[in-house]
């Protein structure tokens, strides 16, 4: 069965958000509150874990000897399987 998707930061973001709000009116049930959580919390490390990717890109931003910024290539593995 293939996998879905990760979102991205943005989307991630977005539905975090809207759940935060759906959680903020007290209208759910416990089933879904609990439900809503649940997502919640795997959104919000996916938030996290692409705040990480792009701050260890935001490292490799050095200054050459010359004092200039310059740039390494950064290659960003594909986590599949986890």
């Amino acid at each position: 069965m293939p996998r879905k998707k990760e979102p991205s930061f943005e989307e991630a973001l977005a539905r975090l958000e809207q759940i935060v709000g759906e959680m903020e009116q007290g209208e759910l049930n416990l089933q879904d509150l609990v439900l809503r959580y649940s997502e919640g919390v795997t959104l919000a490390n996916q938030c996290t874990q692409s705040l990480s990717r792009a701050e260890k890109a935001m490292d490799l931003l050095l200054q050459d000897k010359d004092g200039e910024a310059m740039t390494t290539p950064l290659e960003i593995e594909k986590e599949q399987g986890k």
